[in-house]
């Protein structure tokens, strides 16, 4: 049931659809987590794992879900970034000031915090991962205060989820990029200028969007430059128009919210979080780079949002909405601390040794579950005692 229901202000049905599916689907993300951990470190371990490396077209399905289905993952990002800069709270730059100071010290000190531990390491291109925040737990997580939750404190998360997310994406893009193959590197592009073409022309069928993203999609992934990153191309290929109901992008959105939050992220989900728990496991968290993780995601991504929003508004550069304070604030910085999907996905990019994938996944896991209980019960304290402020005379 929706309870995220906009008081005094019209909200469109995509993004009650948006954040009903986003709240679920952070449920069922923990669901297929605790599966998979159980699975990965029972009696069928084996036949498990066995699962995600078998090979398919010389690739295992752990390389498909992540270098294939996570490009549809990214196309859905794409779409919501592109109705948020067009109609939505990114359209207008007053309004959008905030959640972009927000997101932008949610990435630069724990990137800097992680530096600090592993600064001229070989491990120092894990920077990225606790910079990302996955926006499905943090807003099932927020989903848990119920109504009490202001409406500004809700938009201005959903804001700085997706700012994090174009943020992580250009993170991708220019700091994972393996060596270049400019050949099919320009095919990638000739393909993406060719649908920018259909966009001016106002073709609004999706089949020959659809086709040539596919084959975009092939040349970007041996191209050197991570394949998911064709997703966000191809979204802002597609016509948006005035965004209503019938729009190319309107409709493709609301098509992919239920597949993606509920097909393709719990398949990552499982596939990613297999991870064999052996009797010393607890040695993992000791690690420059795990420690650099955790201090990322629990102080750094609280102490970022926070200060930079801090630092904004009494610079005058943009200002708190109404109904929001700053104890509110830090209650949804916390919040933001929780990486999973995204900052597995980039653990994945920046190291290639297992051990230190594996490890990095433990601490991403537990990590997120203490920013995010943080958070959750910051924010119930704060709002609950605001409630009784309300009501006394």
């Amino acid at each position: 049931m929706l309870f995220f229901i906009f008081v005094n202000m019209k909200i469109t049905r995509l993004f009650k659809d948006f954040f009903e599916s986003e709240k679920i689907g952070g449920f069922l993300l923990i669901i297929c987590t605790i599966i998979s951990l159980l699975l990965a470190n029972s009696s069928f371990s084996n036949d498990y794992l066995s699962i995600w490396h078998y090979q398919i077209n010389k690739h295992s399905i752990e390389h498909w879900i992540n270098d294939g289905l996570m490009a549809i993952f990214f196309l859905l990002i794409g779409l919501e970034l592109e109705r948020e800069i067009y109609i939505g709270e990114l359209s207008d730059i007053k309004k959008a000031s905030l959640p972009i100071f927000a997101a932008l010290g949610g990435m630069l000190i724990p990137a800097g915090l992680y530096l600090l531990l592993n600064f001229g390491t070989d491990t120092q291109s894990g920077a990225g991962i606790p910079m990302a925040t996955d926006i499905a737990f943090a807003l099932g997580i927020l989903s848990l205060l119920g109504n009490r939750v202001p409406t500004s404190l809700k938009i201005f998360l959903t804001a700085l989820a997706v700012i994090d997310d174009l943020g992580a994406i250009l993170v991708i893009a220019i700091f994972y990029t393996d060596d270049l193959n400019v050949l099919n590197l320009s095919t990638a592009l000739g393909i993406f200028a060719f649908l920018l073409i259909l966009n001016r022309l106002k073709v609004r069928n999706l089949i020959p969007y659809l086709v040539s993203g596919v084959v975009m999609w092939y040349f970007m992934l041996n191209s050197g430059v991570h394949a998911t990153i064709t997703g966000v191309l191809l979204a802002f290929a597609i016509p948006f128009g005035n965004g209503d109901k019938k729009s190319t992008s309107y409709l493709l959105q609301h098509w992919l919210h239920k597949p993606v939050a509920f097909i393709i992220l719990p398949l990552f989900a499982l596939a990613n979080t297999a991870i064999i728990m052996n009797t010393d496991w607890h040695y993992a968290l000791t690690h420059h780079y795990t420690l650099g993780i955790a201090l990322g995601l629990i102080i750094g991504k609280p102490l970022g949002v926070t200060l930079f929003s801090f630092v904004a508004v009494k610079s005058k550069l943009c200002k708190l909405p109404d109904d929001l304070n700053w104890k509110k604030v830090i209650g949804v910085s916390f919040l933001s601390g929780i990486g999973f999907t995204m900052s597995i996905f980039i653990t994945l990019l920046a190291f290639s040794d297992e051990e230190h994938i594996s490890n990095s996944k433990i601490m991403i896991l537990i990590s997120s579950l203490i920013a995010g209980l943080i958070g959750l019960l910051y924010l119930k304290a704060i709002l609950k005692k605001n409630e009784v402020e309300e009501i006394e005379p």
